[in-house]
């Protein structure tokens, strides 16, 4: 008869219970052998992967008097008697440990114990220092000869493998910290994550931009169509949003004075979590007095393969078995070009609404009551049935008005305004705008914005009057750029959900996540 998941979880449970009741007593055991099973300080001279390189062609059983001193943790044990095997666990990799009875003598208070000490108080899980000279082993295997250790860190809880795994996705996350124990992929996605957020500041300081942080408390959000997180101060006895983008105070810098600033850093939206969206999330932007968004679409492309480049040494990438090629020139097309190419609608034709939703319902795109124009019957379209088709990287042009108040009017084409997005693997990447410097324009469209607030739209915005008495003091033509760079991590890593590059995504709650398991 097999078991019942609740009888299994409890199994588990009192399983984890016991044995970290006899690791407790392995703790206490080493104390009273005069050892401090928590210690302070030990010196490291190499790493893991170090010596893997190091040493790749040192023969089957030889061995090499020089003497490394390294510390890791012990992810396996093997134990025969007076000669025992541990594979050890840095951040650059793992290395075997030979462990001779024999040798071991050095740097114990009690010479005669320290082998069984290590063989009886130890458990994978444990940090460990060792010292000692290379050998490889007949079988091959490069390995530390301990000749002095120290127990460094002892563990309390198993690792994963050894009691149910860390199978679970949820628990991944949740417990991030053990999946990076067990799962070297993992490490390796947030390193590459280091590195690309690394390469973006490298590149845009040679260029001669600056970063300037802007506040995260802000007395009205703005910059993007989104729901604030709201908190409240208690001495000024007033709400705040944390910040749902960084824009409108970056544009504040640009009227001060300076001409190329951007800022990389966390962002906030009381928004759904899914595969893409995480509330909260990190984002650049970038700001270029003089500057437009044919401009930005060269600097998006400079940055994003500078990045690949880095972490990658291609520009040739796979992701989720798509083959994507980020050699430039990337594909340039406008939204109603790219509507058109997918659905035989061009909507540029139509003066009226009605028609044109008629001839887009007929072609099988569904518009929503809420939908009541032509540019936002546009976006429907877009977003409807091109969007996930562009898997190159492609820059899609000149969005409707209507949907971008921060956007300068197209120079050419009524209606629109001068914006990108790009669009890589059927997601948006970055979005661009030629920003609006006429503060007059930009009232009234923060007003229209406010209406919508009032009418209960929580992801319209009141008016920034601050904001409109700096663009009223004068802004040089700006081009700016913002970029997802969680998304890019993800295009970069081949990772299928934005939690899986995020180092402690937003999760529900223990009890709620319980509740809709057994529910």
């Amino acid at each position: 008869m097999s078991s019942s998941p609740e009888n299994n979880n409890q199994q588990s449970a009192s399983s984890l219970k016991d044995i970290r009741a006899t690791r407790i007593q392995k703790v206490e055991t080493l104390k009273e052998e005069g050892l401090n099973p928590f210690a302070y300080q030990w010196e490291v001279t190499h790493h893991a992967g170090e010596l893997q390189q190091q040493y790749v062609d040192l023969e089957n059983g030889e061995e090499v008097e020089n003497k490394v001193s390294i510390a890791g943790r012990i992810i396996a044990r093997r134990v025969f008697g007076k000669l025992a095997f541990f594979t050890l666990q840095d951040e650059t990799g793992t290395i075997q440990l030979y462990l001779d009875k024999k040798r071991i003598t050095a740097g114990m208070p009690n010479l005669e114990n320290a082998f069984n000490l290590l063989k009886k108080q130890t458990d994978a899980g444990d940090f460990l220092g060792v010292k000692g000279t290379l050998k490889r082993t007949e079988k091959g295997e490069l390995s530390v000869n301990v000749s002095e250790y120290e127990i460094l860190t002892k563990s309390l809880l198993p690792l994963p493998d050894k009691w149910h795994g860390l199978t679970d996705t949820e628990k991944r996350y949740r417990q991030r910290y053990v999946d990076l124990i067990v799962n070297p992929n993992v490490r390796e996605t947030f390193r590459k994550r280091a590195k690309i957020i690394a390469a973006i500041r490298r590149y845009l300081e040679a260029d001669d931009f600056l970063e300037i942080e802007t506040p995260v408390l802000q007395s009205e959000a703005g910059g993007a169509d989104a729901r604030p997180f709201v908190t409240y101060h208690n001495t000024l006895e007033m709400d705040l949003y944390l910040r749902i983008a960084t824009e409108l105070h970056l544009k504040r810098l640009i009227v001060g004075g300076f001409e190329r600033v951007f800022e990389l850093g966390r962002i906030f939206r009381n928004e759904g979590i899914s595969t893409r969206h995480n509330p909260e999330f990190t984002s650049i932007e970038v700001y270029q007095a003089y500057a437009d968004y044919y401009d930005m679409m060269t600097l998006t492309e400079n940055i994003i393969t500078c990045a690949a480049n880095e972490v990658l040494g291609s520009l040739i990438l796979y992701y989720q078995g798509e083959t994507i090629d980020l050699n430039s020139p990337w594909k340039r097309a406008t939204m109603h070009e790219l509507v058109e190419e997918k659905t035989g609608v061009d909507l540029n034709q139509f003066s009226d609404f009605e028609s044109a939703k008629k001839a887009a319902t007929e072609a099988g795109i569904d518009v929503p009551e809420e939908c009541q124009s032509l540019g936002k019957l546009l976006n429907e379209a877009f977003e409807q049935k091109v969007e996930e088709t562009l898997i190159q990287p492609t820059f899609v042009l000149d969005f409707p008005k209507e949907i971008s108040p921060l956007a300068k009017p197209h120079r050419s084409q009524e209606g629109l305004v001068e914006r990108f997005e790009l669009f890589v693997a059927g997601r948006e990447m970055a979005n661009s705008f030629s920003e609006l410097t006429d503060p007059i324009d930009q009232r009234e469209r923060l007003e229209l914005q406010a209406a919508k607030k009032a009418a209960g739209d929580l992801e319209a915005h009141n008016v920034d009057e601050d904001f409109l008495t700096a663009l009223e003091y004068g802004m040089p033509p700006t081009g700016g750029l913002g970029i997802g760079i969680d998304r890019l991590v993800m295009l970069l890593t081949d990772s299928p959900s934005i939690r899986d590059v995020i180092a402690f995504p937003l999760l529900k709650g223990m009890s709620q996540a319980n509740s809709e398991t057994e529910g």
